[in-house]
């Protein structure tokens, strides 16, 4: 008689020894080149505007879209990775990213820039989930994956603070194109590498992707992005912020309500019944909206208050982002020992502390005081964020770590998106409402002191020394109490969201093991009768679907087909 092969349970990949720390290097760099790419362009701006004569409004286009098109394609190309392949999309969009900095280092016109930098966040998009969920396929050993994780996280947050740092020079030595073709380079390395070390991994039951979808998720969070961004420069009551969020919003519903129908759906919102998924998210999402809109606020500081270079400011951003990168491991090392929840907490708790601390700042304190609460919301934010993204990629079945990594993402770019909205906007109204200039401040100085702190000084270049003193002494005071403003909201939010992460991660197991059959009942049976799907999955070119009494990563035998007496 012939007998059918056992069922059985899905091995984790095979070993990759030290390939896998060489390939998180690998996926570390890209990700750190994507954050460096959200501030480096900040230095180029007065260069490219004197180049290529923008309007104000394409200007804004120019900074916005690369935001806007990565946050409104982190959904989609998560999904795409877990069916057809993570490492191959790395690969494509590696590529695509490098061949679009090219196009933007060359523009000649503000539209072409404009398209460059779109192409950008598309690429940008592809490479972002993709980065954390191929760490989660990568490595098997769950205090290994949560220190990747960390490593990360702290690559992600240093890249920020990197990219003034590299522009500076650029921009001494060469034109404003140098910012996006020093890309170039490094993402042929990274390409060149990663087709020897990235393992392949994809989801062996992917479905299809739904079009509606994928219309309904860029829809509503494009909006929402856009509606964000315009509300710093227009408000949050303009006619265009208040149709686009209700687009947005309208969108975000609609697919929503379509997800819990689906077999297959882009995101599985049942997730989210989970008490440590949506703690993650959520404090994921409340985190970056404290740490990303109070370094936007800490640049101005420095650089309208102190009177700092773009290059200054971002040279005194590196101690923590280097303090972030020794810190990330040994977060990873003490979860296990402490939890989940206390060490989210934890994080948390010092962020707020650091921001408390910015409350106390002064016109004149010194940077040896300023970077005391820097580095303590260093340490918090990547406290935080290994915690959290660890928690969010481990609570989605494997196979669909990519869709779990870009829900991620795209929290942590809507926080950070309405971090700075939402600060940036109490600092400006906060400033406007208590500036009190000098009697004798001309009427244009005023108006201009009246609109920012940046107006003040240009408009009191020209004027006699003590007059202009006086007015900038005043408008550095209501600058400061807009930035105390700012802080004390998040210190109230980052309070109540560290009492959040105590409760619902709680019960949140400090290392999430990897049993593939409690995931997906049934897969084994099926790679059992697919063994291409199953060298598919493991990411090597031969099945890793041991039979039930063998150890994980065993090949099993060939099934026994001889006849029986």
């Amino acid at each position: 008689m012939v007998t059918s092969p056992t069922a059985p349970r899905l091995a984790p990949p095979p070993e990759l020894g030290g390939r896998r720390w060489v390939a998180l290097v690998v996926i570390c760099m890209a990700a750190l080149l994507l954050s460096v790419d959200l501030t480096v362009l900040q230095l180029a701006i007065p260069s490219l505007i004197k180049d290529l004569q923008p309007t104000s409004t394409e200007v804004l286009w120019i900074a916005d879209i690369y935001g806007l098109a990565l946050s409104g394609l982190l959904v989609t190309m998560g999904n795409l990775g877990d069916r057809i392949g993570r490492k191959k999309l790395l690969l494509a969009g590696s590529f695509a990213f490098a061949a679009a900095s090219v196009l933007c280092a060359y523009a000649d016109s503000p539209a072409w820039l404009i398209g460059g930098r779109a192409l950008l966040g598309v690429a940008g998009a592809t490479v972002y989930p993709t980065t954390l969920s191929i760490i989660r396929n990568i490595f098997t050993d769950p205090k290994e994956r949560t220190t990747a994780v960390g490593v990360w996280a702290a690559m992600i947050s240093g890249g920020m603070a990197i990219g003034p740092v590299i522009a500076g020079p650029l921009l001494n030595n060469f034109w404003w194109g140098s910012v996006f073709l020093i890309n170039v380079p490094i993402m042929v390395l990274l390409f060149s590498v990663a087709v020897v070390v990235v393992p392949e991994s994809r989801s062996p039951l992917p479905g299809r992707i739904d079009p509606v979808s994928v219309v309904l998720s860029i829809v509503s969070i494009v909006g929402i992005v856009y509606a964000i961004q315009e509300s710093v420069h227009d408000g949050f009551g303009d006619k265009r912020v208040l149709i686009a969020a209700a687009i947005g919003v309208a969108g975000l519903v609609a697919f929503g309500l379509k997800q819990v129908r689906m077999e297959h759906p882009l995101i599985d919102v049942k997730l989210f019944k989970s008490m440590a998924f949506s703690g993650a998210v959520a404090s994921n999402t409340f985190a970056l909206f404290a740490f990303i809109g109070t370094t936007l606020l800490l640049s101005q500081y420095f650089q309208l208050v102190h009177g700092w270079s773009p290059l200054k400011s971002g040279l005194a951003m590196l101690p923590p982002a280097g303090v972030a990168i020794i810190v990330a491991p040994m977060i990873a090392m003490l979860v296990p020992k402490i939890g989940r929840a206390k060490l989210c907490a934890f994080g948390l708790a010092v962020g707020a502390g650091a921001m408390a601390f910015y409350g106390t700042l002064k016109v004149d304190t010194s940077y040896g005081i300023v970077i005391i609460p820097v580095v303590l919301q260093a340490i918090g934010a990547v406290s935080t964020f290994t915690v959290t993204s660890d928690t969010i990629v481990n609570s989605a079945p494997k196979e669909r770590s990519g869709a779990a990594a870009a829900l991620a993402t795209t929290a942590a770019e809507l926080g950070g998106a309405l971090g700075m909205a939402v600060l940036g906007t109490i600092l400006n109204n906060r400033y406007t409402h208590t500036l009190k200039l000098p009697d004798n401040t001309p009427a244009q100085v005023a108006e201009a002191a009246k609109d920012s702190l940046g107006g003040a000084l240009q408009a009191t270049a020209t004027l006699p020394e003590k007059t202009a003193s006086a007015i900038i002494d005043a408008a550095d005071a209501a600058f400061m109490r807009g930035l105390h403003s700012a802080v004390l909201l998040n210190v109230v939010i980052l309070g109540l969201v560290a009492v959040t992460a105590l409760i619902t991660l709680r019960n949140a197991p400090a290392e999430y093991p990897e049993d593939f059959e409690e995931e997906f009942p049934g897969l084994g049976d099926y790679l059992a009768h697919h063994p291409e799907e199953a060298a598919a999955l493991g990411g090597g070119d031969s099945p890793t679907v041991p039979a039930p009494a063998g150890r994980p990563g065993e090949v099993p035998s060939s099934p026994d087909r001889s006849t029986g007496s």
